[in-house]
């Protein structure tokens, strides 16, 4: 019987941009509440009794192209918590593609619009989420980054479970 157990897909950020967000993430993210690295979120729920057909779709998708070019923006303000804000052209064509093959099965939230971001901070009180974003934005430059691969994990109520990986080749 297929596991029908959602599917999130992520995006796999280069070494530099993953290490500077999650250092942000753990120190303050709640503990008790952080139980996954820094991460983009493309879709948080496809269809896990699928797998084999949205990991075959990925798996092409990745091997026709390049590592994608990020900017990291800017801030935005999340009520409780804050994350950094995402350009990406190049994202936003790929994830239009996987929506594309998967529409009929896209949760609401994964039908709204895509506003690519990295939290670092959720489920705070709004005081600590205002001063954080305004410690981070007192020294905020933006950066380049990339996208290099397209993580597939499995949601079962908690932590995430890694399901696959799948670089970009193009």
């Amino acid at each position: 019987m297929p596991d029908p157990a959602p599917l999130i897909l992520t995006l796999g950020l280069d070494a530099a941009s993953f290490t500077r967000l999650d250092a942000l993430r753990r120190s303050h993210f709640p503990p008790e509440r952080n139980h996954l690295p820094a991460h983009l979120t493309l879709f948080h729920a496809l269809p896990g009794a699928q797998y084999e057909d949205v990991a075959a779709n990925l798996a092409t998708l990745a091997a026709g192209t390049a590592p994608l070019p990020l900017r990291f923006e800017g801030l935005r303000s999340l009520g409780r918590g804050a994350a950094f804000t995402v350009e990406s052209p190049a994202l936003a064509r790929l994830r239009g593609l996987v929506a594309a093959a998967w529409h009929g099965t896209l949760s609401a939230q994964d039908r709204q619009p895509f506003r690519p971001h990295v939290t670092v901070q959720n489920k705070v009180a709004p005081e600590a989420a205002r001063a954080l974003l305004e410690v981070l934005r007192q020294g905020f430059v933006p950066w380049e980054g990339q996208g290099e691969s397209l993580l597939l994990w499995r949601y079962r109520g908690g932590p995430w479970e890694a399901a696959a990986q799948f670089r970009f080749s193009g």
